[in-house]
């Protein structure tokens, strides 16, 4: 059952409402998490798959993990993320910028790193939800939204240049794509500076 305006006064409703979209991300994941290894076979970006039609592995790819590490350092990441900077978009543009963000990362993938067969996990399209954030917060000149934008520009330079953080790829069970991190980003300033023009052009009407 939905919530009806009314039913907003209510803080625990409010609450609610405010994490829906999160709360729908960790669902789909541990729905997933349940399929375990058949689960990463079916549902990851797998190259030779999508190239034989297989397209819903470029939405679902995002929601798979390589197991429980991996998916409570993901589910973590989007709950801290969403503390931090959830009330920066409406719900509409959230999910706006979460279609940009997961389209902008499989683009990247296909296009740009065509030797990149196989991917799982949300932590590309976490990078993209916080770089989207960072860049809507900056007007306001919060001091911890600029340590933010400092300190996701500098791990994205250090996994370009070095690689993965010390400790992320035992952390989270597997190898870390680290293209996914700043492919996600560019696509979150991406999908940001469209709503960013979007919300202009209304205005000037």
């Amino acid at each position: 059952m939905g919530l009806h305006q009314g039913d907003l006064s209510h803080p625990k409703n409010r609450l609610l409402a405010a994490w829906q979209l999160p709360l729908a991300a960790t669902g789909i994941a541990v729905a997933l998490a349940v399929f375990g290894d058949n689960g990463r076979e079916w549902f990851s970006f797998d190259r030779p798959a999508l190239a034989a039609g297989e397209l819903w592995r470029l939405i679902s790819a995002h929601f798979v993990h390589l197991g429980a590490s991996h998916l409570l350092l993901n589910v973590g990441g989007l709950a801290l993320i969403w503390y931090l900077i959830g009330d920066a978009y409406d719900r509409r543009q959230w999910l706006l910028i979460t279609a940009v963000v997961i389209l902008g990362i499989d683009f990247g993938f296909w296009v740009f790193a065509p030797n990149l067969v196989w991917y799982v996990g949300l932590s590309g399209l976490l990078h993209g939800l916080l770089a989207a954030g960072i860049f809507v917060e900056l007007k306001n000149a919060r001091p911890e939204i600029w340590l933010l934008a400092v300190g996701l520009l500098a791990k994205l330079i250090y996994e370009q240049t070095v690689g993965p953080l010390p400790g992320s790829e035992e952390s989270s069970g597997g190898p870390v794509i680290v293209i996914a991190h700043a492919y996600g980003a560019c696509a979150g300033i991406l999908a940001a500076v469209m709503i960013l023009i979007r919300v202009r052009e209304r205005a000037s009407i």
